[in-house]
């Protein structure tokens, strides 16, 4: 009877070294990528906490400059920013903080090339719309109308496309293209939920142009059903 033990322990033992012997490396290698991955991944997780909190700071530094309206400051900070911790959401919303600072204090260059590097570096696409939006804005207050269009030619997210469209309108009325104006402020009209207050201001648009707007939806709808 011990014999008959020792022989089918002796069994499972051989059939146990030649599946280590034909997989055991392949087992070894797989759990090595395991390992590494966890550590990769773990080490990636404590960069990006550390990038955020230092990136925190500088966003500090940030606001504390534009309070006190000290551009040298706010420009220094930044730069930092952009350069050291591109990747951090402070970084991206210090550098719209600051493109709207320098709009407002006759620095149009400068909030340009930040609203640029939001456009270009930012991961939310929320942030690059609202960027491609204000540099719209200021392509307009510079007269460039074919710049302004540009920044508005990749598609927007569902959210901002009224905001897209009834910029569109405001170019066409600055090159006196009336009917595509009215096009696009409808579009953007009937595209905005009605509860936004925004919506009041594309309809008065609308009336200052002769077209009323529920007016226009309605007739729309009839010919749809029809």
């Amino acid at each position: 009877m011990a014999s008959h033990l020792d022989l089918e322990e002796q069994e499972q033992l051989d059939d146990l070294k030649h599946f280590w012997s034909k997989y055991g490396p392949l087992l070894t290698w797989m759990l090595i990528a395991v390992l590494l991955a966890y550590s990769a991944w773990t080490g990636w997780q404590f960069w990006q906490r550390k990038q955020a909190a230092q990136a925190s700071v500088l966003f500090e530094t940030v606001e504390r400059a534009v309070v006190s309206s000290d551009q040298a400051l706010l420009t220094r900070a930044l730069s930092d920013m952009q350069d050291k911790f591109a990747s951090a959401t402070y970084t991206q919303h210090a550098s719209l903080m600051g493109a709207r600072y320098f709009a407002e204090h006759e620095g149009l260059q400068a909030a340009k090339n930040n609203l640029i590097w939001v456009n270009d570096h930012a991961s939310d696409e929320g942030l690059t719309a609202l960027a491609r939006l204000r540099l719209s804005a200021l392509s307009m207050e510079e007269k460039k109308w074919d710049q302004a269009r540009e920044w508005l030619k990749k598609p927007f997210p569902k959210a901002f496309e009224p905001l897209s469209l009834d910029r569109l309108g405001d170019i066409d009325l600055q090159e006196k293209k009336v009917e595509d104006a009215k096009t696009h402020f409808q579009q953007a009209w009937s595209t905005m939920p009605e509860r936004d207050e925004y919506r009041q201001l594309i309809e008065v648009k609308l009336a200052s142009l002769g077209v009323d707007a529920r007016a226009v939806e309605t007739e729309k709808k009839k010919e749809k059903k029809e």
